[in-house]
């Protein structure tokens, strides 16, 4: 197992690090830079070579040294907070079908016509590739998104420039702000951007401002 992965194999690898104090987030099944550290630990406590990177003797190791993780350790319950409704919009984000992204309040706004129908909170890239601002549109819709360029999932994308879309990150619900991504403007309510995701068409405009 790696840097990308996304398996229940990965998700029980972070479950049995978390039983050693190695892992400290709710298990995702995705293979980030957070669980190459906490293998890396692991394998430095072990007296093995800390590559970040799973294979037998790292497994045999951490099998030996933790028991079977339980349902509830495995799928741990997400509790999402409700994001609260912006009040300050954009006067881009006043006519029309906008997703309606402010920096300033990490949230995205579904606004029909000037009237709030929705509010998610969200999170923007690092500093080193950040989420654009100004006004796009959506060009391109991809349920159950794959990204090749990072490897990592990217369910109910709504790509507006480039290669930057709006989707679901489960990395974010787990996770929360200790994170960001890699540009893309994250969703930590999946139910919510699985329905925003069906009433949104391609060409709907999006703005993102602080």
């Amino acid at each position: 197992m790696g840097y990308g992965d996304n398996t229940d194999q990965v998700r029980e690898l972070q479950a049995r690090l978390a039983q050693l104090g190695h892992f400290e987030e709710n298990p995702t099944g995705y293979y980030g830079d957070v669980t190459g550290t906490a293998v890396s630990a692991f394998q430095t406590s072990a007296g093995l070579e800390a590559s970040g990177t799973v294979f037998d003797d790292t497994w045999d190791a951490l099998t030996a040294a933790t028991t079977q993780p339980t349902e509830e350790e495995m799928y741990p319950p997400l509790e999402v907070p409700d994001a609260e409704p912006e009040t300050d919009l954009d006067e881009r984000c006043l006519e029309g079908r906008v997703l309606c992204v402010s920096k300033t309040s990490n949230t995205l706004s579904w606004v029909v016509e000037g009237d709030v129908q929705l509010t998610l909170d969200v999170r923007f890239g690092a500093e080193e590739t950040p989420t654009r601002e100004g006004e796009f549109e959506v060009y391109w819709k991809s349920r159950n998104h794959h990204s090749t360029l990072y490897d990592s999932p990217m369910p109910y994308a709504m790509f507006f420039d480039g290669g930057q879309a709006v989707h679901y990150s489960e990395d974010f619900a787990a996770n929360g702000y200790n994170g960001a991504s890699h540009g893309c403007v994250n969703v930590r309510d999946e139910d919510a951007i699985a329905g925003l995701f069906d009433e949104v068409n391609e060409g709907d405009k999006v703005v993102v401002y602080w």
